[in-house]
């Protein structure tokens, strides 16, 4: 069995602190956490809200928000404990009725994100892009293999600013 793979959050600069109402920590496990979104109207999408909407991966700590996450191997032990504490987040926030009915729900939010990780070498940054569709929100992700990251970081940058980009209109 080849090991597990989540990511961590990573920050190259102070710009998170200023984006997200609340920022995750450097090097907390993260989830995509498309969740928070699933009955949220163009409505919603204002000021910091939206930047947590359209580009922010959630910290399983904090709960906060972050631009980058980097790929990294996880301990089987270490999944678990990540997994009680999601289910005990739906539980407090989400009306899960208990974290035993919630746990299978936090096991594939996981199962999901150490899918996307996995086959990435150490250190791989990935972002997240989200856009509200009719048919609710959809998510993508970018994927910087580690030897790019460094040119592509200000690549990146540019273009979180244009809207348009990628939305076949």
């Amino acid at each position: 069995m080849s090991a597990l793979q989540l990511a961590r959050a990573i920050h190259f600069d102070e710009s998170d602190m200023r984006v997200f109402a609340s920022p995750a920590r450097t090097g907390e496990w993260c989830l995509s956490g498309g969740f928070e979104f699933s009955d949220w109207t163009e409505g919603d999408l204002t000021g910091k809200a939206r930047q947590a909407f359209s580009n922010g991966w959630l910290g399983l700590e904090t709960f906060g928000r972050v631009t980058f996450v980097a790929v990294t191997q996880i301990e089987p032990g270490e999944l678990e404990r990540l997994t009680d504490m999601l289910a005990a987040h739906f539980v407090t926030y989400y009306g899960a009725p208990s974290a035993e009915a919630a746990r299978p729900v936090a096991a594939e939010e996981l199962a999901q994100m150490s899918e996307l990780c996995a086959g990435h070498p150490a250190n791989t940054l990935l972002t997240v892009a989200r856009e509200l569709t009719e048919a609710g929100v959809r998510e993508s992700f970018r994927v910087i293999e580690p030897q790019e990251a460094e040119l592509d970081l200000f690549a990146v940058h540019g273009s979180l600013d244009d809207p348009h980009e990628g939305h076949g209109h």
